[in-house]
């Protein structure tokens, strides 16, 4: 069967080039052929046979049709044009492809010559975005407006094995109008399915096509609920005023409360982009929250936060919040302080307002920020405001005496009002023991309270410079010597409050401390290779040289509070987590470190040590404020053992072991162990750990607990999800999350039960809160969320 290919000027016009000679004329002569003008655009047709009737104006190509006219192709059976009236005509398996690529699949079609007007019957269209429309008829007017007759509209694929099996979801419509001007799509007398049955009718609704990313119009709704305002309904409206900048408008209208008004202004610039979000309502019924800070009648609140960059290394930005009472957030289940779960637990925090510059080059970084924290918990008072804090470090590019050299810096400025004191046993159940003032600073027992918080003003500015250098012997041994010099200049101004003398000096000081540290770090590895990998045994030995720390536990700890013993800090110069504290003293740290790489993949790291206080005063024995550093397995001058063992036999498999044990009965100070394992269709997370009571830090008994994580596939898109903690020493399951979602290219559907306990204000015994939690995601449509 041959095929003819040719090129037509002005919609069908005379044959200008044919492929072969099956074309068939009617009886009168051929017309003379017109003048092309300079501007005409041509079609290109191909097809079995081209059959022209000069007498109608009318020509015809017929079998296995491909036009290809102004970024437009037609593929069909036949196809007709009638220059009199302009028609285009179609028939039998028609597929038209746009300039923007969109598919239309049909059985008739009877359009103008440049599409702009008529008709096309049992048509399915594919979107280059991936979505889908099908009708028994769209009738099209004016270039612009199409309406889809009983028209269906989904964002799914079909399925695979049975491609008329019904889509996840898709929207049925007496009519859908398409306005391809304000690219939008109006649905009438519309239903949506989900997997061919029906669950929510609407007699209208509108939304954009899928080819607009912003466009100003109402949103997807979301429903919550709660004790203290009821039933909540949310229509978001989004506003696009201009291409770089927008408004969402959320009220929330609620059965209990009345309307919480929220907006959000979003506005991109050149170097960045920031946001401002604004709360508020007139309660309707105050008595909800009775005895509670949310027990007024106007609440509120103002977020914002930015970020510029002034150039590829450099960056500042803010953010800020105000609130009338710091439990707005919580009670209204405002999602930008939910816990990390992501469920609407009423969990304290803090919301932290800053001002920040950072800048990061090839080996340097520099960050310099305000903060002010918001509490959640109803004590501003003992909240710190830092102004600023300002961090440098630097490691220079080129050696030093052959060795590498780098420095850094810290500067902090903080106040705070009032003293934050933790009673620490059960006798200190008040904070009278605590604000006991007392001549003698020994007088407060030392396992009853803790000065977490100091009352004044503090600013410290530390300076820190390294080198060290490594050299290998010719038997293979490592030498690293390294030495540094630290200096602190301190200027701290106590306020004189109940109970502070005890912990701290009051009034005014001013002090310089210097901390000057040389020493040799010492490795010996030896490697034994055999048919099923290499295994690395190395000995490490590391002696550190310094004077004794000066003023020890005699200033604030604000910054070093936190820490824990183990092989991750043993071989530290600097064991302290923060500048606040400075390690001093002589000391020498000792371990042996075994690694082996099997040849079949996998890795196993084997560490255990000891650190020994040599000579001067051991820094974690001393008592400060919060007593960092006691209980560590440090504060002696043979400390703790330490071990860990990590262990990956695959990319499936993972396990890891922590451990502390006492260096003289070898009795399990503290343990961690944690598993983990990948499957393509299910994984595991189990975490275990046991912790020795340490009284001096206010944990009275030994802490034990398993926390556990897991998800199953249960088919392709299907996944189920669960974590649980589990109190040992309370044997109860006080935290519990069960969820199964569902996810693909057009659905997400998330279904989530939270069960954990409520902290509230004033020291009241915590008690379980129950949240459920539904999320709808459909694409191109949006999200519906729903918390009960």
């Amino acid at each position: 069967m041959l095929a003819i290919a040719v090129v037509i000027a002005t919609g069908f016009g005379p044959v200008v080039k044919a492929s072969a000679q099956n074309v068939s004329y009617n009886t009168q002569p051929p017309r003379p052929k017109p003048p092309k003008a300079a501007n005409d655009n041509q079609m290109l047709v191909q097809a079995t046979e081209v059959v022209y009737d000069y007498n109608n104006s009318r020509i015809s190509a017929v079998g296995n049709v491909q036009l290809f006219y102004n970024g437009t192709s037609v593929e069909a059976n036949k196809v007709a044009y009638d220059q009199k009236t302009k028609r285009l005509h179609a028939e039998g398996n028609i597929r038209m492809t746009d300039a923007e690529g969109k598919i239309t699949y049909a059985e008739t079609i009877d359009l103008s010559d440049d599409y702009r007007d008529g008709f096309v019957g049992s048509l399915r269209v594919d979107t280059a975005d991936r979505t889908r429309m099908a009708a028994t008829r769209a009738d099209r007017s004016s270039g612009n407006y199409t309406v889809f007759e009983n028209g269906v509209y989904t964002a799914c694929a079909p399925c695979k094995d049975d491609p008329k099996k019904p889509p996840l979801w898709q929207v049925k419509g007496a009519r859908i109008i398409h306005d391809q001007q304000e690219k939008m799509l109006y649905f009438e007398t519309a239903q949506l399915e989900f997997f061919g049955v029906p669950l929510a009718y609407m007699p209208y609704f509108s939304t954009p096509d899928p080819t607009v990313k912003r466009k100003s119009g109402f949103l997807m709704p979301g429903f919550t609920s709660n004790t203290g305002y009821g039933y909540g309904v949310e229509v978001p409206f989004y506003w696009a005023i201009a291409p770089d900048m927008d408004v969402t408008f959320n009220p929330r209208i609620t059965s209990r409360q009345g309307v919480l008004f929220q907006a959000e202004f979003r506005q991109r610039l050149m170097g960045g982009a920031y946001q401002i979000r604004a709360y508020g309502i007139d309660q309707l019924d105050r008595g909800a929250f009775a005895g509670q800070p949310g027990d007024r009648q106007w609440r509120g609140a103002v977020e914002t936060k930015g970020q510029f960059a002034l150039n590829d290394k450099w960056v500042w930005g803010w953010d800020g919040v105000v609130m009338s009472d710091y439990y707005f957030f919580s009670d209204y289940r405002l999602s930008q302080y939910r816990d990390p779960l992501g469920s609407f637990l009423n969990l304290p925090t803090d919301a932290v307002s800053q001002l920040y510059l950072t800048g990061a080059g090839n080996r340097s970084f520099f960050d310099a920020r305000t903060m002010y924290w918001r509490s959640f918990s109803g004590n501003q008072d003992k909240v710190p405001i830092v102004y600023p804090v300002i961090d440098y470090s630097n490691v220079l590019n080129y050696p030093v005496f052959g060795g590498e050299f780098s420095y850094k810096t810290n500067s902090v400025n903080l106040s705070r009002d009032s003293a934050v004191f933790d009673p620490i046993t059960t006798l200190a159940n008040t904070n009278s023991l605590c604000t006991t003032a007392s001549a003698d600073p020994l007088a407060r027992t030392p396992s009853q309270c803790l000065l977490r918080g100091f009352p004044g003003t503090y600013t410290r500015l530390t300076a820190e410079a390294q080198w060290r250098k490594s050299f290998t012997d010719p038997l293979g041994q490592i030498w690293t010597p390294f030495a540094g010099l630290r200096a602190d200049a301190i200027n701290s101004s106590v306020s004189n409050q109940p109970g502070v003398s005890n912990y701290l000096p009051v009034g005014d000081t001013q002090a310089f401390r210097l901390m000057p540290t040389v020493g040799l770090e010492y490795r010996y590895p030896f490697i034994n290779v055999q048919p099923w990998g290499s295994t690395t045994v190395e000995p490490i030995a590391q002696i550190i040289i310094r004077p004794n720390e000066t003023y020890a536990g005699k200033f604030p700890n604000e910054d070093a509070q936190s820490f824990v013993f183990e092989t991750s800090n043993l071989f530290s110069v600097d064991k302290f987590s923060g500048y606040d504290r400075v390690e001093g003293g002589g000391r020498a740290n000792v371990g042996v470190q075994a690694t082996t790489q099997f040849d079949k993949g996998g890795a196993a790291k084997v560490l255990f040590g000891q650190s020994y206080q040599l000579f001067g005063m051991n820094s974690y024995a001393v008592r400060d404020s919060i007593n960092t550093g006691l209980d560590s397995g440090l504060d002696k001058p043979r400390s703790d053992y330490v071990a860990s063992i990590d262990y990956s036999p695959n990319r499936t498999y993972t396990f890891s072991v922590r451990s502390r044990m006492d260096e003289q009965t070898w009795n399990v100070q503290r343990f961690d162990a944690e598993g983990r394992a990948n499957f393509d269709r299910w994984s595991i997370s189990v975490m275990y750990g046991n912790y020795a009571a340490q009284p001096e830090l206010g944990y009275l008994t030994r802490r034990e607990g398993i926390l556990t994580t897991g998800s199953l596939k249960v088919a392709t898109n299907w996944v189920v999800t669960g974590s649980a903690r589990w109190d040992l020493e309370a044997n109860e399951i006080n935290q519990y999350v069960v969820g199964a979602g569902y996810v693909d290219d057009c659905l997400v559907l998330g279904l989530n039960y939270l069960k954990s306990y409520n902290y509230t204000v004033g020291g009241v015994p915590p008690v379980l809160n129950e949240t459920y939690m539904l999320s709808i995601g459909l694409r191109t449509f949006g999200t519906i969320a729903i918390g009960f």
